[in-house]
């Protein structure tokens, strides 16, 4: 897709309406053959009801090729939608440092790695009720080890199936295939055999099926240490829904902070991106919130929409500027704001 794109801009809650509004004058100095759709602000949908506004959102996303997302504190719908309705079954989160990011480690240099994570299952389908439930319909056994009080205790399912394990694998093994061929698949397998175990069985038997992929399995409370002692080793990381949320994010604190973070969640007829962080309402209003994961969302976006060089171009430009160590937001230790840190970005390009 080389023309006339569709995206549907969501800028949401909180402080990502600021980073948007930033991001899209920098994409507009790239001068791309893209329509952008933009949705209002959370904060001017408030006289519609939540069913006008979801409404909304589902009408403008339906009619455009992609999305980029700001972030939701509920305010702004669409997220759930993005996810279980366009069944977007692959949350794509690269972790690279950058040369001027503000990284908590003595070394990051050598940090570049992604993290696919199934956005569909585990324990994010929402099945939960009272522990009673499970005790009166027979479904726990004598191995259970339900706590003392069980009858007064409440339960999440973690449900993980073959075909979304299946198909999220496969994803991770083609993506291996285009960067090192080093596939590493982690959950808790030695405690849940029954769901972590049969997810990494599956991942593994499913990277058997591609020729040149190395695969290689950690408990998952093996792989946060590695992750901090030693991000080198990992290439392409494959993890359930819940690991991946939260090593995610532990991955985004080791380059620098969420501000860095951008996310893409793929599904077999759509795409949409995001940035990792938050709405960040303490940022709300303050015009410092950090763009820079909008940007790199947005140029996951445009390979997406095989916009490579215009990818290329805004990447370089911003690590021009995290280079001059110039004109960066408070959170990489710069005083600049929001709206400076774009017009140096737009002055890099």
């Amino acid at each position: 897709m080389t023309s006339n794109a569709r995206v549907c801009i969501i800028p949401g809650d909180g402080a990502a309406p600021e980073a948007m509004s930033a991001s899209l004058q920098v994409l507009d100095a790239l001068d791309l053959p893209i329509e952008f759709d933009s949705v209002p602000p959370g904060i001017e949908l408030l006289d519609l009801s939540i069913a006008e506004r979801e409404a909304l959102i589902r009408e403008r996303v339906d009619n455009s090729d992609t999305a980029l997302f700001g972030s939701s504190d509920g305010t702004t719908p669409g997220a759930q939608y993005l996810r279980w309705g366009k069944l977007t079954f692959a949350n794509v989160r690269p972790i690279r440092w950058r040369p001027g990011f503000h990284s908590p480690l003595q070394d990051p240099s050598d940090i570049d790695y992604v993290i696919v994570r199934e956005n569909l299952e585990d324990m994010y389908v929402g099945v939960m009720g009272e522990a009673k439930k499970l005790l009166d319909a027979g479904l726990t056994d004598p191995r259970s080890r339900l706590p003392l009080g069980a009858s007064e205790g409440r339960f999440a399912a973690k449900i993980i199936t073959r075909p979304g394990t299946e198909q999220v694998a496969r994803f991770a093994c083609e993506l291996a295939l285009q960067r090192s061929g080093r596939l590493t698949v982690s959950a808790k397998t030695n405690m849940l055999p029954a769901t972590d175990r049969w997810f990494c069985e599956i991942a593994r038997e499913i990277s058997e099926e591609y020729a040149g992929v190395e695969y290689e399995e950690f408990i998952v409370d093996d792989m946060a240490h590695r992750l901090v002692v030693r991000p080198q080793d990992i290439d392409v990381l494959l993890l359930p829904n819940l690991y991946g949320d939260i090593l995610s994010d532990l991955g985004a604190g080791t380059i620098g902070g969420l501000g860095l973070a951008p996310s893409g969640c793929y599904g077999h007829e759509f795409a949409y991106f995001e940035s990792a962080h938050g709405t960040a309402p303490d940022l709300a209003g303050k015009g410092t919130i950090n763009p820079t994961a909008t940007l790199l969302s947005a140029a996951m976006m445009l390979r997406h929409l095989h916009l490579k060089d215009a990818a290329d171009r805004l990447e370089r430009a911003l690590e021009h500027v995290y280079l001059s160590n110039s004109d960066l937001t408070p959170d990489q230790g710069g005083a600049a704001s929001t709206e400076r840190f774009a017009d140096a970005v737009i002055g890099a390009l």
